[in-house]
């Protein structure tokens, strides 16, 4: 029996586990996930801060956040996260005596997305005239220093949250979420194809559903040796 199958056939299994009413939530939830939008946290060092990120990326339906640790270590805050970085991916970039920008900015690169930083300077581009055909990643830095030069000096653009009173800018989730739901709402009013593949909502959907249920690695090893 290949992988496919054996996970197809232990998701089946799974699924008897849950209710009706959680089945069509996790449906409508893969419906709407996306991967061509991604956003990246570059040094955030205040765990409530990286935490109301998270959250904000989960319920937007953002599925992978990419988080830099150079010179500040990720934390998060569990009152603010409520359980939401169990159903999005979050991959680090903690290599020690590395740039870890840059390693994340070459494996973004490779997987077609266009690098854009969040910076408040006025030779930037507004938010609102992103486009979205091409797969977007916006980078965000830290809470006191901004982005760092690497990004800036590496990234395809810099883009800006059009401001109107005397402050210079958002806390950063407040930042996240401007930005994202500018850019989701373009994206889905779009012909761009910017949901999962079809092998992609699979995997998913195990993933959820192991964590779903409970004891789920007892019966789906039971499962597997009733098969075998």
């Amino acid at each position: 029996m290949g992988v496919e199958e054996q996970n197809r056939l232990v998701t089946d299994h799974l699924l008897q586990f849950v209710s009706d009413r959680r089945r069509e939530t996790m449906d409508r939830v893969l419906s709407q996930r996306t991967r061509h939008i991604t956003l990246v946290l570059e040094d955030i060092f205040q765990s409530q801060n990286a935490s109301a990120v998270v959250r904000t990326c989960e319920c937007l339906g953002i599925q992978n956040l990419h988080v830099i640790e150079q010179s500040s270590s990720y934390s998060v805050n569990k009152k603010v996260l409520k359980g939401s970085n169990k159903w999005i991916d979050i991959i680090k970039y903690k290599g020690k005596e590395q740039n870890n920008t840059a390693s994340c900015f070459a494996k973004l690169k490779e997987s077609g997305y266009k690098i854009l930083v969040t910076d408040p300077s006025p030779d930037g581009i507004s938010i609102n005239e992103v486009p979205v055909d091409q797969k977007v990643a916006l980078v965000m830095g830290n809470e006191l220093e901004g982005i760092s030069d690497y990004a800036v000096k590496n990234a395809d653009q810099k883009v800006n949250i059009p401001m109107f009173g005397f402050t210079e800018s958002f806390n950063i989730s407040v930042s996240a979420a401007i930005c994202l739901t500018t850019l989701l709402n373009k994206l889905r009013s779009s012909s761009v194809h910017w949901q999962l593949s079809s092998d992609e909502v699979a995997d998913l959907r195990l993933q959820w559903l192991r964590k779903s249920v409970r004891r789920s690695d007892l019966i789906e090893q039971e499962f597997l040796n009733s098969i075998q």
